[in-house]
């Protein structure tokens, strides 16, 4: 099986970016970006995000997550910590986050550094979840083989009649990652492949050092 793609063009042309336009901080940035997809009529799920981690095998797997939350620290998801994904940022905290908005021609890639978020941060956003996604989170031992769907389907059969009417706990093994960035590149197209990069970079005293890439 063959096909080639080396005639797969699309010319970007749509918008800019220019050092004169960045602020001092790049998570102000990143707002600007994230409220102006969010508002398109073009951009579906903004907050899909996909996570870079480094697994136990050595190889790196990425995978789309949603981020639930950003503040100046950083940005904020929600897993279960015995996935292999959680494994994996707890073994090794170091992971990339990209967003991708085509319709936008932009790219935002994130290098940060993860860590378990408060107990009482994950409780609270567990709290304000609907019942079948609480209870997902504790039927799924998320990552493990199963034999089937029906094993799936049994296991959440399993914990509706344990709760039933009753409140619904945060499982201690599911929770939130905190990614607090250490560099920030926000990725803009341009015509002929002379794209706009801008890359923000964490320095000793908390500042950020911004340069231009070359596309």
């Amino acid at each position: 099986m063959s096909k080639d793609l080396s005639n797969y063009r699309k010319s970007y042309e749509k918008l800019e970016l220019l050092e004169e336009n960045c602020p001092e901080n790049p998570m102000e940035l990143f707002q600007t970006w994230f409220i102006n997809a969010d508002n398109s009529d073009t951009v579906e799920e903004t907050n899909a995000m996909t996570i870079a981690t480094i697994g136990a095998d050595g190889f790196p797997k990425s995978r789309v997550v949603l981020l639930k939350k950003y503040t100046w620290e950083g940005f904020i998801f929600y897993t279960n910590y015995n996935s292999e994904k959680g494994k994996a940022i707890l073994n090794n905290s170091n992971v990339c986050l990209s967003f991708f908005w085509p319709a936008l021609e932009q790219q935002i890639i994130i290098k940060g550094n993860a860590e378990k978020l408060a107990e009482n941060l994950s409780d609270g956003y567990f709290d304000s979840r609907p019942d079948g996604s609480k209870l997902g989170a504790w039927a799924s031992n998320q990552s493990s083989v199963v034999s089937s769907r029906k094993e799936l389907d049994e296991s959440l059969t399993t914990f509706e009649k344990k709760f039933g009417n009753s409140e619904i706990p945060r499982p201690q093994h599911w929770g939130g990652f905190l990614i607090k960035p250490i560099s920030i590149e926000f990725w803009q197209g341009r015509p002929n492949r002379m794209h706009d990069r801008i890359r923000y970079t964490l320095l000793e005293d908390f500042s950020w050092k911004i340069e231009r890439l070359a596309p």
